[in-house]
């Protein structure tokens, strides 16, 4: 005599329906994001310092955005932040050569001669740099620097303004200082088709995001 068949007996949700693996919605990508910001004098090219001098922090309160390329300290200008990375990497990265304007305050009067040398190419401890184009500026309406710059009574001073394809570290300081210009205040008004235009020290502006 056969004996009835116990029913089987399942864990609560077992095999059914809604037991099965739930798809995690992804968040949509972050909106790709490119900031204008004209960083002042003394201002670090980051987001955070463990000893207390000013960063980008001061400034953006934009989450997710990060610095492309570098602008060192003690220099002011353009600098552009962005969220995406393959822009970040496309704007810093050498090979894209975007040039990059620079308003530099030297020490002395530049000769014809020094001018030539920058725009042929200065020999430094790194090696040769590519040509620039170098021509003398008059006076340009700057916001004052903050501290203001240590002159010479003796020595004048004159205004460069000079466009470089590259990125070495201090590069345009350490090319003025080869032809015998050293650099009192350096400014970088522009990179590729992006300026500063309209921004004063320590503003920051949104554009397209596209190179």
């Amino acid at each position: 005599m056969s004996r009835p068949q116990r029913p089987v007996s399942r864990r609560p949700g077992a095999n059914t329906p809604s037991s099965a693996p739930r798809r995690v919605a992804k968040a949509p990508p972050a909106e790709p994001k490119l900031i204008l910001f004209n960083k002042p004098f003394d201002v670090l090219t980051q987001f955070s310092d463990g000893e207390g001098r000013a960063t980008l922090k001061d400034f953006i309160a934009i989450p997710g955005i990060y610095p492309a390329g570098r602008l060192d300290r003690d220099s002011e200008g353009l600098l552009l932040l962005t969220n995406d990375g393959q822009l970040q990497a496309r704007i810093a990265d050498p090979k894209h050569k975007l040039s990059k304007t620079y308003w530099v305050q030297v020490e002395g009067e530049p000769s014809a001669e020094q001018l030539q040398q920058l725009r042929e190419g200065v020999e430094l401890n790194d090696g040769m740099t590519l040509p620039a184009q170098a021509r003398q500026l008059e006076e340009p309406q700057l916001w004052p620097r903050n501290p203001p710059v240590r002159f010479r009574k003796s020595v004048p001073t004159s205004w460069l303004e000079l466009v470089i394809r590259e990125g070495r570290n201090r590069q345009v300081r350490r090319m003025t200082a080869a032809v015998g210009l050293p650099t009192l205040r350096l400014v970088r008004v522009r990179i590729g088709d992006w300026s500063i235009e309209g921004l004063d020290q320590g503003q920051w502006k949104e554009v397209p995001a596209r190179l």
